[in-house]
């Protein structure tokens, strides 16, 4: 029963920000394709995306990484005890104390961005240097608001509330397309790329205050019981110092490969920076639809049952967050390593971005793509480790991941180019997952191990089979129809991920997967949902 209980609450929670997470990614996609077509793949592109990479990687350490991970155990450990005003205390003294860090570290931003750009993408001339820092000093703004959105996320997912959080995650990419859609209807702005572009950047630094406006009717709702107080002292607090200490240290370490990464490229010839980052992107999408909305439902189920000591149920809730996780992004990955090149051709391929621009993409996002193993089931158990308030571990851990990234980038990038340096990454990433599932395996004793194995298996043999018959199936179509025009490229690939979900499912469905279920739970409620809302209209 509890069991069935615990699959219901993470299908309803994971079903929302699935659907927050696809509409992002779709608003994404139509924000990145305006921009490659109005600019393609070139130095002033080059700029925004290594320019984005410093606020992107604020988010990913606040929202995404050290405040949720370390704000909630800490939170949600006085709700589970009764000690709900206490807990708003802690939660007031934090969101002031983030609030003046911040402003500290914007200033420092906004003063150093020349030497900031300097370090990152030292392969960069001297013009695009400049254009790199003047667009960075636009979107360091936004960090404030997402570091103030990351606490408010917290506090609502510690009440397992996750509508703010899901509108946070589709509106955020909103003004940047209004931003497109101007340049679009006033082309002559584009006479001066290095001018439109910074449009773009004011669109992301609008998107992230939007994402933190946003939170305030849930919060209201809730009961906002902000208080004006910086508490220091507090018992909480030293504990959140304690726990997120580790953490922004793991997340920043984590992030550096990215920023090895845009190092290295930065001195390939082309878009080399800008085409990495399309590359990324898109391997990223099947890790934001899956693995971190999985893992964001699951975590404060976790983190309550560790912190009540009900450990047979915290290894129930890793195990299914595991198997979930695998049984959705295995055949994501393999979807990606054969239909790579059609898919960009078909949703990029269009304005200033030439056929050698996506064929550069899709040779990243080949190897890219076997990442998406290692870091969606690392999502989940670096999670699992913050549940039971240990935040040391993933940090050593990833410490040694970027140890063998560096090593790798430096060794495949001279014979191999971009795909050197996604082929580094990936591997990086596997090990990563498989150090973390052996001393999780350690800490807490059993987990499922033999189920998530023989689930693994399963959802490989499943994906193999899918990949291949992707594959066949596009060349035969390409075959019959050509690859000019958009309408046959929609249908070539449309056609053969239709196809391969099909034979995916049916495989899933004959190998009686118990993650095949927890989907269609997560369909079923869905359509539920739409047919109580069309019978009440």
């Amino acid at each position: 029963m509890a069991e069935a209980t615990a699959r219901g609450q993470l299908a309803r929670a994971a079903l929302l920000l699935t659907a927050a997470m696809i509409s992002s990614r779709l608003l994404g996609y139509l924000r990145d394709a305006m921009l490659y077509a109005q600019f393609g793949l070139n130095q002033y592109t080059n700029s925004y995306q290594a320019a984005f990479s410093v606020p992107d990687f604020f988010y990913n350490i606040l929202v995404g990484g050290a405040l949720a991970s370390a704000f909630i155990p800490v939170f949600s450990g006085y709700l589970a005890t009764g000690r709900d005003e206490e807990g708003w205390h802690v939660a007031s003294s934090l969101f002031n104390l983030i609030f003046m860090l911040l402003v500290a570290v914007i200033t420092l931003g906004l003063i150093f961005a020349p030497q900031l750009v300097l370090v990152l993408v030292p392969g960069f001339d001297r013009g695009t240097i400049a254009l790199t820092a003047h667009l960075t000093r636009i979107m360091l703004i936004q960090t404030l608001f997402l570091g103030l959105a990351g606490i408010m996320i917290g506090v609502l997912n510690s009440y397992k509330r996750f509508t703010g959080n899901a509108l946070s995650i589709m509106l955020y990419n909103v003004p940047v397309i209004l931003v497109g859609l101007y340049l679009y209807r006033h082309p002559a702005l584009l006479n001066n790329p290095a001018h439109a572009i910074s449009y773009y950047s004011m669109g992301v630094t609008a998107g992230a205050a939007i994402s933190l406006l946003v939170q305030l009717p849930s919060l209201l709702r809730l009961g906002l019981r902000y208080r004006p107080v910086l508490d220091l002292r507090h018992p909480g607090v030293k504990l959140f110092g304690m726990l997120v200490f580790p953490v922004l240290i793991s997340q920043s370490v984590a992030y550096f490969n990215t920023f090895v990464t845009q190092n290295l490229a930065s001195f390939l010839p082309g878009g080399g920076v800008a085409a990495n980052r399309l590359a990324q992107r898109i391997m990223m999408i099947p890790l934001g639809l899956f693995a971190t909305s999985i893992g964001v439902a699951v975590f404060p189920t976790m983190t309550e049952q560790a912190a009540q000591g009900r450990w047979s149920e915290f290894r129930h809730s890793v195990s299914l967050g595991l198997r979930a996780t695998n049984f959705l992004t295995f055949p994501a990955a393999a979807g990606l390593v054969t239909l790579g090149l059609p898919i960009i051709n078909l949703t990029f391929g269009f304005g200033k971005v030439t056929h050698q621009d996506a064929a550069l993409a899709a040779y990243a996002l080949f190897f890219y793509s076997f990442g998406i193993i290692g870091y969606s089931a690392e999502i989940m158990l670096t999670r699992a480790f913050y549940a039971i308030k240990d935040t040391v571990t993933p940090v050593l851990v990833t410490i040694g991941m970027i140890a063998l990234n560096i090593v790798l980038s430096v060794l495949l990038v001279k014979p191999m180019g971009l795909g050197g340096l996604a082929l580094a990454y990936s591997t990086a990433g596997i090990v990563e997952m498989l150090a973390l599932l052996v001393i999780l395996r350690i800490r807490i004793g059993h987990i499922d191990g033999m189920r998530i194995l023989s689930s693994g298996v399963g959802s490989i043999g499943a994906s193999l089979a899918m990949g291949i018959t992707c594959y066949y199936t596009v060349i035969k179509l390409q075959g019959l129809l050509g690859v000019t025009s958009k309408l046959s490229q929609l249908i070539e690939v449309g056609g053969s991920i239709v196809v391969g979900i099909l034979v995916y499912f049916l495989i899933a469905y004959l190998l009686r997967m118990e993650e095949s279920q927890l989907v269609l739970e997560m369909v079923g409620r869905r359509f539920n949902a739409r047919r109580r809302r069309s019978g009440a209209q």
